[in-house]
Order: structure tokens, then C-alpha cells, then sequence
């Protein structure tokens, strides 16, 4: 049996933390900052198992939700931008995207960051399209938060019987924001798993890994490595619960049946 170097473990570590962060590692003066450049980085980092873009929104929007300090958020959002990862315009839409489903109050933190980070480079601020912009009628986007809801979760669209359903999910998180062309579908994925896990929440965390599957959105082992990367800010007692239910879930997405 070969064995690994720990020096070739923090040497690795230590080249990717200073490229995924678009700026020099430091040499770390702690145990727990050791931990980050041979962990994190060395090993969590360099798996095959899920692109890199990907990484990049799941540590951004956990960071976000762990309120992690600021070094921290502004280093995934500077490397996203340097290697380009994600664009300016692209982060602007996932602050929006994680405001519904990590609470406005705290995306404010994210927006903030992006535009701290955009100054610091230099960048030109990034257009973006107006939520709406034309008048619309109520009827209308109702039917089409509907149908966008059939289309994004793979099941049947909640009836608009409450303020929470008819104002929130289907007029605006289905109706406005999942239609937005500015982020992909499977991007917005990633924030909103990262959320939902953070939230504890059982009937949102069991939906969304259903839909994410079910979508085509990510694959069963793209899934698998999203739980061990999103317990590097959520914590591992989170991540359990997001790995029972992906375990769960993948079950009835290999064997065709519907959420419930």
C-alpha cells in the first residue's frame, strides 16, 4: 500500500489556497489554520467529484450562512472572479437567489461582499435586467409560477390558498426569480441547497434533493460530494442530515417514483 505525504498534502493545500482565494496563502500560524490549507483545500478541494464552479457557489453560500468572517467570503468571491468561475453579474443574481431561501437580511452580507470585492479589482459595475419590467397580470404569473414550480421541483405546484403560496412562491420565487435568466438552473441549485441544509428545515431539505436529482440537475454522487463540501462551514451534524436524505431520495429518483 503507497502512502501519502503530508508534506506533498500541504504543499497542494497551500497552491490551492492561494489560487482559489486570488491571493498569497499565508503560512498558517495555528492549528486550525493548518487544518484549512491541508484539509479544506489539500484534500476537499481537489476531488474530481464535483466541478469546481460548483464549489465555489456551496462554499459562498455557506460562508454567507455561517456568517463567516470576512476574509473568508471575500476570498471564494475573489477567486470565483479571478479564475473566472462565476462572473459579477452571476454573483449579483445568486445574492438575489439566496435572499429567498437564506432570508434578505443575511444576503445583504453577500451583496455587500460582492461589492467590496468587485471594487477592489477594479470592476465595472455588472447590468443587470430589472426584476420586471413591464405590467404584467396577476392571473398570468400566477399560472406561470405554477408551471415554472412543475418544471424546477418535479412535482405538482402547492394551491395559492395563503398569503405564503400565492404571494411568495408562486408570484415571486417561481413566477419571477427561478425564470431569471441571469443564473443557470442548476447554479441556483447549489444556493438553494446550501440554504435549505442550513435551515434545518425537513420538508424544504427533502424537496429540493429530490427536485435537484429528479431535474437532472446533479447526479447521485454529484450529490453525495455536495454533503461532504457543504459540512466544511454547515458542520457535519447538518451535513448528516443532508446525507440521510440524499440517500433517501436518490433511492426514489433511481426507481422512478414521486416526492412525497
Amino acid at each position: 500500500m503507497s502512502l501519502l505525504d503530508p508534506a506533498e498534502r500541504s504543499r497542494v493545500g497551500g497552491q490551492n489556497q492561494s489560487e482559489l482565494l486570488g491571493a498569497p496563502a499565508p503560512a498558517p500560524r495555528t492549528l486550525l489554520e493548518a487544518s484549512w490549507r491541508d484539509y479544506v483545500f489539500g484534500e476537499v478541494w481537489t476531488r474530481s467529484g464535483l466541478d469546481r464552479r460548483s464549489r465555489f457557489l456551496i462554499s459562498i453560500a455557506s460562508a454567507t450562512c455561517e456568517g463567516a468572517r470576512l476574509d473568508v467570503l471575500d476570498g471564494y468571491i475573489r477567486g470565483a472572479l479571478t479564475l473566472g468561475e462565476l462572473t459579477l453579474a452571476e454573483l449579483r443574481e445568486a445574492a438575489l437567489h439566496f435572499a429567498v431561501y437564506g432570508g434578505w437580511s443575511r444576503a445583504v452580507g453577500l451583496d455587500t461582499a460582492v461589492t467590496r470585492v468587485a471594487n477592489a479589482l477594479g470592476l465595472p459595475p455588472a447590468d443587470y435586467s430589472p426584476i420586471r419590467d413591464e405590467p404584467w397580470d396577476p392571473k398570468q404569473r400566477l399560472a406561470e409560477g405554477d408551471a415554472n414550480f412543475k418544471a424546477v421541483m418535479v412535482m405538482p405546484a402547492p394551491p395559492p390558498v395563503t398569503p405564503y403560496f400565492e404571494g411568495g412562491i408562486l408570484n415571486f420565487v417561481f413566477g419571477e426569480m427561478w425564470m431569471r435568466p441571469g443564473l443557470d438552473q442548476r447554479a441556483r441549485r447549489w444556493v438553494t441547497l446550501t440554504c435549505v441544509a442550513d435551515s434545518g428545515a425537513t420538508t424544504p431539505i427533502r424537496s429540493h434533493t429530490y427536485a435537484a436529482m429528479a431535474s437532472g440537475n446533479a447526479t447521485l454522487p454529484e450529490m453525495q460530494e455536495f454533503v461532504l463540501h457543504y459540512g466544511i462551514h454547515g458542520s457535519w451534524p447538518k451535513a448528516s442530515v443532508m446525507q440521510a436524505t440524499v440517500l433517501e431520495m436518490g433511492k426514489r429518483v433511481a426507481n422512478g417514483l414521486p416526492f412525497e
